[in-house]
């Protein structure tokens, strides 16, 4: 479905990741893939899973610093020259933060919170432009607890509704270059960024027993998710959150609880 295309995939820590089980998905389908790592601990983590799915190209990447996003770019366009999808997967917030009250977050940890999870889809969005001269497609990870409150989620939940917000406004300035952005809201996964909330665990259980499927979505299911949206399947569709979550999303009151 997927060959002949290439695309930059952000955000990848390990093999339980989020961003992994999408690229070993696209890889599957047939994609070309650019791996980014933020410092060279993740470097020794990912440089192996890009292996498996024959991967040589492994940029670093932190988005907190700019010059980095611009030579990551720079080098794609020098060595394929353009690129049909993207991949944004990162988020940070301090881990101590987000336990307890969102009203006692720091100015601090605000700012580097919206700065990573948020500003930095803009960022990535505007350099994508000149390599999707074809036009392409931009996908992000949002969560459920950018619309509800979820428990120890704090300030991450208004950095995802500043992202999916940020993905409506991002679809008008991208749709005339003929580029589509789109979110995919996962339910919770056992990850290492899921495993940073107070409690993930009575989380995950929670909304696997009480989600229509009676389950929680696998990788596999993400990754198959993120296909989609990158491939001429979705053609018509931007400025879309996708949720994929078993159905979680849609619940108001459990009916287990009554």
């Amino acid at each position: 479905m997927l060959q002949n295309k290439k695309g930059l995939v952000f955000g990848i820590a390990n093999d339980h990741s989020i961003a992994w089980g999408i690229a070993k998905s696209l890889s599957d389908q047939g994609a070309e893939l650019a791996l980014t790592y933020q410092n060279e601990i993740l470097y020794k983590r990912i440089e192996p899973l890009a292996k498996t799915i024959n991967t040589k190209l492994l940029l670093p990447c932190d988005v907190t610093k700019i010059e980095e996003v611009d030579e990551c770019f720079n080098k794609i366009l020098k060595t394929w020259g353009k690129i049909d999808f993207v991949i944004h997967a990162i988020a940070y917030s301090n881990k101590e933060e987000l336990a307890g009250r969102y009203i006692d977050t720091s100015l601090e940890n605000f700012n580097k919170t919206l700065n990573i999870s948020c500003f930095s889809l803009t960022q990535i969005a505007k350099r994508s432009i000149s390599l999707m001269k074809e036009g392409g497609s931009i996908v992000t990870l949002s969560f459920y607890g950018g619309e509800k409150v979820i428990p120890n989620y704090n300030v991450m939940g208004v950095a995802k509704a500043a992202l999916e917000t940020s993905v409506k406004y991002l679809s008008i300035d991208l749709g005339t270059e003929k580029i589509r952005i789109n979110a995919i809201s996962a339910g919770p996964m056992r990850t290492l960024s899921g495993a940073a909330i107070k409690n993930s665990r009575e989380i995950f259980n929670f909304t696997k027993n009480n989600s229509p499927l009676n389950r929680n979505a696998d990788l596999s299911e993400i990754g198959n998710s993120a296909v989609y949206l990158v491939s001429d399947l979705s053609s018509a569709v931007t400025g879309e959150v996708l949720y994929v979550d078993c159905g979680y999303n849609i619940i108001g009151i459990p009916k287990k609880s009554i």
